[in-house]
C-alpha cells in the first residue's frame, strides 16, 4: 500500500521576466486569469487531490504572494456587512489556515531541481507532489487528482505527460517509453530538453509530478545537467537507473503554458468563453473581430 500524498511544493521563485514590465512588482503567479491568479488554480487543484499542506519556493519581491494567502479581516467585514455572500465566499477560498502553508527561500536560481531541495526537510521521508503553476490545466477532474487516483495503483514516481510536437522537444523533458497501458506509460529513462533528432519520444513532462524521497536524495547530490542547472528531470532518471519505477500519465484535459504571454492569453479566453457570465459577451465580441478580419482580406 503507497502512503497517501499530502504535500505540495510549488517553485515560484522566478522572475517572470517575459511578462516584463508588469512582473517589476507584482509576482507572476498572482497575475490573474480572468479574476484569479495563476497560483490560485494550482491551489484549488492540489486541495481537490487531497493536499493538506502547502510548501511554497519563493525568492525575494515575493512578499505580495504571501499575502495573497493571508486573512484580510477588513475587507470580509465590509463584505459581510453589504451582504455579498458571494464575493465573500470567493475571498475565502483564498485564505490558508495557520500552519497549512510554509515559504522557503530559494537565494539563487539554480534550476527546478534545487528550487524542489530546497523543501526537503518540509518533506523527510514521505511522498510529494510538485506543482508548476506556470501550467494551468482545464479538465473536467483536476490532473493531480487523475494522477494520486493512478499513483495509488501503481506507486514510484509519476510525472504528467503530453505529446508534443518533435520540433517541441527541445523544451521540455522528455520520456523514453518503455510498456504503455492505458493512460499510465513505464519511462525506461528521461532527458531533459533533448534536440529533436535525439528525443527518445515526443511525450513531454510538464508541471505535474508525484515523487518519492529517493529523488530529494539524488538531488541533494547537486549534479548540474542541461543549462549549468541542477534539473529536476535528472533526479528522476536516476531514480529509474536505481531500479525505481517512473511512470508518464497521459492526462485527460487541455494544458495552457502561461509561462509564455501566448499561452497566458490563450487560457484568459478559454477559461473566460468556460464562464456563464461572460461567454455571451465574448463570444460576441470575438466574432466580430473574425468578422473584421474577414472583410478586410
Amino acid at each position: 500500500m503507497v502512503r497517501k500524498v499530502t504535500k505540495a511544493i510549488f517553485p515560484v521563485a522566478g522572475l517572470g521576466t517575459r511578462f516584463l514590465p508588469a512582473t517589476k512588482s507584482v509576482p507572476k503567479e498572482i497575475m490573474t486569469l480572468v479574476d484569479r491568479p495563476l497560483v490560485q488554480y494550482a491551489i484549488d487543484e492540489a486541495r481537490a487531490a487531497g493536499i493538506t499542506e502547502f510548501i511554497f519556493v519563493t525568492s525575494r519581491g515575493k512578499s505580495a504572494l504571501e499575502d495573497y494567502f493571508d486573512h484580510n479581516l477588513v475587507l470580509e467585514q465590509e463584505l459581510k456587512a453589504k451582504g455579498k455572500d458571494d464575493l465573500l465566499e470567493a475571498l475565502n477560498a483564498t485564505n490558508m489556515e495557520s500552519g497549512a502553508i510554509a515559504y522557503i527561500r530559494q537565494h539563487k536560481a539554480l534550476g527546478l531541481g534545487h528550487a524542489v531541495w530546497c523543501a526537503r526537510r518540509l518533506i523527510g521521508d514521505e511522498p510529494f507532489a510538485v506543482m508548476l503553476p506556470d501550467d494551468v490545466i482545464a479538465a473536467d477532474k483536476p490532473c493531480l487528482q487523475q494522477m494520486v487516483e493512478a499513483y495509488e495503483e501503481t506507486g514510484g514516481n509519476m510525472v504528467a505527460t503530453m505529446e508534443v510536437p518533435n520540433e517541441k522537444t527541445s523544451s521540455y523533458g522528455v520520456l523514453d517509453v518503455g510498456e504503455n497501458v492505458g493512460s499510465v506509460v513505464r519511462a525506461r529513462g528521461m532527458v531533459e530538453k533533448p534536440k529533436p533528432e535525439e528525443a527518445p519520444s515526443n511525450l513531454a513532462v510538464i508541471g505535474r509530478y508525484i515523487l518519492g524521497p529517493s529523488v530529494l536524495y539524488n538531488l541533494n547530490q547537486k549534479k548540474t545537467g542541461s543549462g549549468g542547472e541542477i534539473q529536476l528531470t535528472d533526479a528522476i532518471a536516476e531514480d529509474i537507473c536505481n531500479g525505481v519505477p517512473v511512470f508518464g500519465y497521459k492526462f485527460d484535459g487541455q494544458r495552457f503554458d502561461c509561462g509564455s504571454k501566448a499561452g497566458f492569453l490563450q487560457a484568459t479566453v478559454a477559461f473566460a468563453l468556460a464562464r456563464s457570465d461572460l461567454r455571451d459577451d465574448l463570444s460576441q465580441y470575438l466574432n466580430e473581430i473574425a468578422a473584421a478580419g474577414k472583410a478586410a482580406q
